[in-house]
Formats: structure tokens, sequence, C-alpha cells
């Protein structure tokens, strides 16, 4: 199943609402249930079952942010935003991914910054971003 599939499948089971206000406690480093994070990670999140390891904290936000491609919510707007500035690249790449297809137009002046970010996916992201929203 891909990651669209598994949370268009989560979001028909609890509601796109729920799923959303899922995301955005990941995005803010509070817990989600595990099932919401077996949706949103797929395979990679199987340790929320088996008791493993579950790798660096990032990777909750990742896909929270990922979810956020498929669910949305306009209160999911801040949380965006928000994430824009994670200390952790592969977040603000996949936040810059929701900005794009959502087209927050309003995240202009946060990816202007990040077209100068450490991060060379990241300022290739933030370049794509600005193409797509016309800035």
């Amino acid at each position: 199943m891909t990651p669209r599939q598994s949370i268009e499948q989560e979001c028909a089971r609890r509601g796109v609402e729920a799923v959303v206000s899922g995301c955005l406690s990941l995005l803010e480093g509070r817990p989600a249930d595990d099932d919401l994070i077996l949706a949103l990670g797929g395979p990679p999140a199987d340790w929320v079952h088996t008791g493993a390891p579950s790798g660096p904290d990032y990777w909750l936000r990742v896909w929270a942010a990922r979810g956020l491609l498929y669910a949305w919510d306009d209160s999911a707007r801040a949380g965006v935003l928000t994430a824009l500035h994670d200390e952790a690249w592969r977040v603000r790449e996949m936040a810059l991914k929701v900005v794009a297809r959502h087209h927050l137009h309003e995240a202009t002046a946060h990816i202007d910054d990040l077209r100068d970010d450490p991060s060379a996916r990241v300022r290739a992201g933030a370049s794509r971003t600005l193409r797509v929203l016309g800035a």
C-alpha cells in the first residue's frame, strides 16, 4: 500500500479531522496513537507493534508532514509553517511539499529563507515551492 492509500484509508476509518489532528500532534513532538503512526509510516513504523527501536525522532515528524499531503484541513496551516523551521532537514523538505500541494502562499517569506538552507535538498525544494506558488 502506498503512503497515500494508507493515509486515505485511515481518513476513511477515523475521519480527516482526526488524522490531521494526529499529524499536528506529531509535528509538535506530542504523542499520537500507534495505529496512526503505523498508517503514516507504513512498514518502517512496525516498531510500534514489535517493540523494536524506533529510530530517530524526526521520522515521526516527517511522516506527520507527509500525512498532511493527503489529509488536509486549514487548521494545519500554522503547524506546517512551524515545520519549515524544524531542526531536521527531512522535516523541512516534507513541509515544503505540503506548502506546494496546498498552495500556502503565506509561507513565501519562510521559504525565501530556505533558499539558503544548509541542506541541498531543502534549497532545491524551496526553489520548486516558490515556482509552484508563483513567487
